[in-house]
């Protein structure tokens, strides 16, 4: 619209000033070191709109090859950005070769060359290719310095993915040398170590996890706890045992797999009074499932004091299924046969469970009832893995014979 007003413009300006010049076109005289030239002023605003559309002819000229280049970038540009689009289409429909193959090729032309390289490396990881895949790291490496730290992650996680550990360890280091305390580079070592065992090393990380890593609370709680429990497992003394767990944060004295493993750790040492003695005073402070459960395990050398510890309590938490279970324990190793059978029996009848079960069959294998004792094991064992009622179908009718 503009370029038309523009023409509307020139046309009424050329047409008024034409009706002046009609009338007396005029006379120009220009004298320049004894040149002379004589013209009318039509034949001077000529010769100044001809030279004005040749300075603009030639700065068009001037310009147009890099504006060739640029609109030819452009449209390799475009090309490019559409076969990242289709590349990373064909790989969500799970065409990892084709959109491999788009990615690599419109990665020169790309705004993103980065991505192309990147998600023609998983691409190829996927085909199970891991030589074009390091291959497309590399290159990605080599043409993008500035883009190193995430190519390095990328390698990392498909190597942990592939389960190649040493590699994915050996990239993890390099980019522990290029950028120290890398949040999620950190984290990639955690899950390294946490695969190997590596207890030792990842205890050793934990502190710059929490303070580096963005690690979801979750997970970091579980590889805190792992570590401790596997340290109080190698733990080869008491001693040894006590230093472990002060080492313990407080917020995890009262988890159950810590305290499990504390307590079987002393007991494999010797500490069975400390350890029926620690329990019975964390009960008394707060009243909780597992530490019963683990009383009735403690082996005290005094089984009947231990006993009557429990059987006391029943008095309070009589409908307790682990107070239960841990009473018919004690009443075992204090060879309280009856006594035993009737604390089961109440175990199953409020919350049957495997171990409740487990003891029971022992208990009827003591006593003698053997196919008793068998129809137990077969109702514990029934709760860990259901029994099906699938008929065998060969061993059903056969439907020749119909």
């Amino acid at each position: 619209m503009k370029f038309g007003l523009l023409v509307v413009t020139s046309i009424v300006l050329a047409a008024i000033g034409a009706s002046f010049l009609l009338h007396d076109p005029g006379y120009i005289v220009i004298n320049f070191r004894g040149y002379i030239v004589e013209m009318s002023v039509p034949a001077l605003l000529g010769a100044i709109a001809l030279l004005i559309f040749s300075l603009w002819l030639l700065g068009k000229l001037w310009r147009a090859p890099r504006r060739l280049g640029e609109a030819a970038g452009r449209y390799r540009s475009g090309r490019a950005g559409q076969r990242l689009t289709r590349g990373v289409i064909e790989m969500a429909e799970g065409n990892f070769a084709r959109g491999e193959k788009l990615l690599a090729r419109s990665a020169p032309g790309s705004d993103a060359p980065l991505l192309n390289y990147l998600q023609a490396a998983r691409a190829a990881h996927l085909r199970g290719n891991d030589e074009r895949r390091d291959g497309w790291l590399k290159e990605a490496y080599e043409r993008l310095p500035n883009a190193a730290n995430a190519v390095l992650l990328t390698q990392a996680e498909l190597q942990l993915d592939r389960q190649q550990y040493e590699q994915a360890l050996a990239t993890l280091r390099q980019l522990e040398e290029n950028s120290p305390n890398h949040s999620h580079a950190l984290v990639l070592m955690g899950k390294l170590y946490f695969r190997l065992e590596d207890w030792k090393q990842l205890a050793a990380l934990l502190p710059r996890l929490k303070k580096h890593g963005r690690l979801d609370e979750k997970l970091l709680a579980t590889w805190t706890v792992r570590v401790h429990v596997e340290a109080l497992r190698a733990a080869a003394d008491a001693d040894a045992v006590m230093s472990v767990w002060k080492e313990v944060p407080r917020a995890y004295h009262k988890n159950d797999q810590l305290l499990e493993a504390y307590f079987a750790a002393l007991s494999r040492c010797g500490k069975h009074d400390q350890v029926e003695k620690e329990i019975a005073a964390a009960l008394k402070r707060e009243w909780r499932g597992p530490l019963v459960r683990l009383y009735g395990t403690a082996q005290s050398s005094d089984p009947s004091r231990q006993l009557k510890r429990a059987e006391n309590w029943l008095k309070t938490h009589g409908e307790d299924p682990d107070l239960l279970l841990a009473a018919a324990r004690l009443c075992l190793r204090n060879e309280l046969w009856g006594k035993a059978r009737s604390y089961l029996e109440t175990t199953l009848a409020v919350r049957p469970s495997p171990e409740a079960y487990q003891e029971y069959g022992r208990l009827l294998n003591q006593l003698g009832e053997g196919t008793a004792a068998a129809e137990a094991y077969r109702a514990g064992l029934g709760l860990v893995t259901p029994l099906s009622n699938t008929a065998i179908p060969w061993l059903g009718p056969d439907p020749s014979k119909d």
